[in-house]
């Protein structure tokens, strides 16, 4: 007995900045035992024992009375290898969506020529897509409120598999069309793996984490280009359809593993199961957990749509809607243009084409080249570098900054592209603006989780996701149908949005770098506690007064 006490004496004390009340007495307060408090704290918090009666267990690290909140002790265990495999099956999830939006820059030129069909039966295989990803966005954010995250993930995961294999045997260009609106519907949850994932990250790192699991969709960006290199000119487009649900697949099997969000659990009442979770973590990690009372805010509604136009949220709503949405009119925007500028050479060619052909041009059919293909590759690769000046400028510019930097520079290249450049010019413009426009997507992403409380986050992603499908539901008739009329009026149109996107990321009323997650809409923001390793304000000591 002597020995697991000096043992469990031996063990780091992990110190934290309260967010609920202190549940010690005066008498404790005049004892002399020094107590953390924060300005500004409200009463109303549940304190819900951890194990009472029990011996302490050693896998916690402070045998004290002290209260903490889930914040507390995701800050405390820190990052490791819970996190690590979490990157992994999430970027399963972000890989699977890349393919899938990929594929219709490929999908779209092929089955033009294969089937004959009119440039705007090729522009609604696109936006078909976008219509069931809009529809279901706030849908799945809503499930994912209401019944957890894991819950919402893996059922729009696997309605995702099946109707992605079966859209490869459409026998008719109808039976695609629903068949692909199907899948789009499914992959609207998709982004609720960014919800769950944000909530298991420590402050310090969910920016460069969530950046990084970025790197997912590059890489499965990058593979289906490769994948439609092999397999285009031998197997077909059906094969192809087959091969990209492969990342699906695997993340259906391996989904088992993935738990439910520790913060989800405790605003649904659970707490018992997120201190099994948040225990969990900290074995797998090797970290020390807190001991004391688990201190809940007071449960609330969830998935409410009108917790998002409250008067905190209503102007960050309404600004991050448009630059979801201008994010995802520009991103499918260039992907689709690259295609069409590769097949023409430059823009003066589209126009002076478009002239020639004026009379047939709506079914004028050309198959991708190898050398499309290749080019294709090249502009995809700008993912990456894109992912690396997101990952150097965020946590230095901060959120906002980042967005407007994005926006700008590619409106600049958009605009670059009036003038007549050769293919290698041409190639390096289109390389640039995606790397930026991918690189202002990852900043939403990133922002999007941060600025909302535990109550809407898995909602306001979802809405915010479903204003990008709606951009993204509009751009194939500017990057496919107007791009007939007038390309010069296209790029006009994709820079003009880009540049008002940038204007609204200046005028988002709440900056996240730097802030902890908020578990309540019932607090001001930023009242959460920010975690271990922060150098905090407004925390003393009541009795030395001396800063944390």
């Amino acid at each position: 007995m002597e020995e697991d006490l000096f043992q469990l004496r031996q063990l780091p004390v992990v110190k934290f900045r309260r967010t609920g009340e202190s549940a010690r007495s005066e008498d404790d307060a005049a004892s002399g035992e020094h107590e953390v408090q924060i300005e500004g704290v409200r009463a109303g918090l549940e304190a819900v024992e951890l194990d009472d009666g029990a011996a302490v267990p050693k896998e916690f690290a402070n045998p004290t009375d002290d209260t903490f909140m889930v914040e507390d002790a995701v800050e405390a265990i820190g990052f490791g290898k819970f996190q690590w495999k979490l990157s992994v099956l999430t970027g399963l999830a972000w890989m699977a969506d890349a393919m899938e939006m990929m594929i219709l820059s490929i999908l779209a030129p092929q089955l033009h020529c294969e089937w004959r069909l009119p440039s705007w039966q090729v522009a609604l295989l696109t936006s078909v897509v976008f219509v069931g990803m809009m529809s279901s966005s706030t849908l799945w954010g809503n499930i994912s409120d209401q019944y957890g995250r894991k819950t919402g993930l893996k059922v729009s995961v696997l309605w995702t598999l099946y109707y992605g294999i079966l859209s490869a045997f459409a026998p008719v260009y109808s039976w695609i069309l629903v068949l692909r609106g199907l899948v789009g519907f499914g992959i609207g949850g998709v982004p609720q793996s960014v919800t769950l994932y944000a909530e298991f990250l420590p402050m310090k790192a969910r920016a460069k984490c969530i950046l990084l699991i970025e790197v997912f969709w590059a890489i499965g960006t990058v593979f289906e280009v490769i994948l439609a290199v092999f397999v285009m000119p031998s197997l077909g487009w059906r094969w192809l359809l087959i091969l990209s649900a492969v990342p699906l697949l695997l993340f259906a099997v391996l989904c088992f593993w993935l738990p439910e969000s520790a913060r989800y659990d405790v605003l649904s009442g659970n707490q018992e199961k997120a201190i099994a979770t948040l225990k969990r973590i900290a074995t797998e990690n090797g970290a020390p957990m807190p001991l004391g009372k688990l201190i809940i805010s007071r449960q609330e509604d969830r998935g409410k749509i009108r917790d998002l136009f409250t008067p905190h949220f209503r102007w960050t709503t309404l600004l991050l809607w448009f630059i979801w949405f201008s994010n995802a009119f520009s991103y499918y925007g260039l992907v689709l243009l690259t295609t069409e500028l590769f097949q023409a050479g430059d823009v003066c060619s589209i126009s002076s084409r478009k002239k020639a052909v004026e009379a047939k041009c709506s079914l004028a059919c050309e198959y991708l080249s190898e050398e499309d293909y290749m080019d294709l590759l090249w502009t995809t690769l700008s993912e990456f570098p894109g992912i690396l000046v997101t990952l150097w400028i965020i946590d230095r510019l901060g959120r906002k900054k980042t967005m407007a930097l994005c926006f700008v520079v590619f409106s600049f290249c958009s605009l670059l592209l009036f003038i007549c450049v050769g293919r290698n010019m041409l190639t390096l413009l289109l390389f640039v603006a995606r790397a930026f426009i991918s690189g202002g997507f990852q900043a939403a992403y990133v922002y999007t989780p941060e600025v909302y409380p535990t109550a809407t986050r898995a909602l306001g992603l979802g809405t915010c996701s479903g204003m990008a499908r709606v951009g993204a539901l509009i751009t194939p008739f500017i990057a496919q149908v107007m791009l007939e009329s007038s390309v010069y009026l296209s790029l006009a149109v994709y820079s003009g949005c880009c540049l008002l996107a940038a204007v609204a990321s200046c005028f988002l009323p709440i900056e996240t770098k730097g802030r902890g997650l908020q578990e309540s809409s019932h607090r001001e923001w930023g009242q959460e506690m920010v975690g271990r390793g922060m150098h905090g304000t407004s925390v003393t000591r009541s009795n030395s007064g001396s800063q944390e």
